[in-house]
């Protein structure tokens, strides 16, 4: 987890002079035969970016940005929009899908072009939802545009409580967020990184690491503890049910996603797949601890919310939290919350 803190008063703003008006651009029709319009953000820092992305025979008409910072994304994707752009093909991790989306709600709004991600980070869980290969490349992203398929996904929005719906300025898009016990595995996760571990492997070792600690832990115990939250469903806020396991005021570990398909195979939200579904874990017994395995395989049988499992999709919910959260690998603050979905995006897959 980085350092500093992900702050929404950070959140780059578009100039009106940078979001210039266009016309909605609609579809692009398929096999057309003229070369595509292709705008590339691409993140030298990602972890698996080396500078030798950029072969692209067949289509000319390609736009590349480097943006340094944050800052910088806006006008980049003001130009590409400005340009109307078929495919927008984002070269890095999460974190970098998580500023793209970001950053562009304001340009694009709900006239996004096709989206293709080629997975240059640390982590990235949207390329394994999506079944795009680790190898994938721009050139092979541009011929997927007209002879590949099409993944709809929302990612998720979070907006401080009190914000206007739907305002772009001051909420974040992106499609994992947790809490709790989680915020310590990110921690552990960027431990693993240091030592050659990426992907579902993170996955596998921050799992078995948390597992360990929430077994033989005391209550004390950050992984154990959790953090203090109250979690409201719906849009007049239903307070989510608790177990009675632990400190009804405490959740050992949140978990929120809009991905159907997560690393390690995981399954987390049970049966459910489309939509905003969550996962909240009240302070379980060790007992209870030592089947976590099995409910993330989807195998524990019975009443989960019993034991202090819950699993479950809304349409929003709101998040009171005094401990900082993760969305997409970074740290954002503690503080009030509303989580809903944002918008419908179409994403290029091989």
């Amino acid at each position: 987890m980085p350092g500093s803190i992900y702050e929404f008063a950070q959140i780059p703003r578009v100039a009106p002079a940078d979001a210039r008006s266009r016309a909605p651009r609609g579809r692009r029709p398929r096999d057309t035969g003229k070369p595509p319009s292709i705008g590339v953000i691409y993140n030298p820092r990602s972890h698996r970016n080396l500078g030798a992305d950029f072969d692209c025979g067949v289509s000319p008409q390609v736009y590349i940005a480097q943006p340094q910072a944050r800052a910088q994304l806006p006008l980049a994707l003001a130009e590409m929009a400005e340009r109307g752009v078929d495919l927008l093909v984002i070269n890095g991790g999460d974190g970098t899908v998580r500023d793209v989306l970001t950053c562009g709600q304001a340009i694009f709004g709900d006239d996004w072009p096709a989206i293709a991600v080629l997975p240059k980070g640390k982590t990235n869980a949207l390329t394994v939802d999506l079944g795009v290969p680790d190898d994938w490349t721009l050139q092979a992203a541009i011929e997927a545009l007209d002879h590949g398929g099409r993944v709809w996904r929302r990612p998720l929005s979070v907006a401080p409580a009190g914000s206007a719906p739907g305002e772009p300025a001051g909420r974040a898009l992106g499609f994992v967020l947790g809490a709790g016990a989680f915020t310590k595995a990110t921690q552990a996760g960027q431990s693993a990184h240091k030592l050659g571990a990426f992907n579902s492997v993170v996955v596998a070792v921050t799992g078995i690491w948390a597992l360990l600690q929430s077994l033989f832990a005391g209550r004390s115990n950050p992984w154990r503890r959790g953090a203090r939250m109250r979690i409201g469903l719906g849009a007049n806020g239903v307070p989510m049910a608790h177990s009675g396991h632990g400190d009804p005021a405490m959740r050992q570990l949140l978990f929120a996603s809009t991905l159907e398909r997560l690393p390690a195979g995981i399954k987390a939200f049970g049966t459910l797949k489309s939509g905003l579904k969550l996962v909240a874990i009240d302070q379980i017994p060790r007992r209870t601890t030592a089947l976590i395995p099995l409910a993330l395989m989807g195998r524990l049988k019975g009443p989960l919310r019993d034991r202090g499992i819950h699993q479950l999709a809304a349409t929003q919910f709101s998040l009171s939290i005094e401990e900082p959260f993760i969305l997409d690998g970074e740290a954002f603050p503690a503080g009030d919350y509303r989580i809903e979905q944002g918008p419908e995006l179409a994403f290029v897959t091989p």
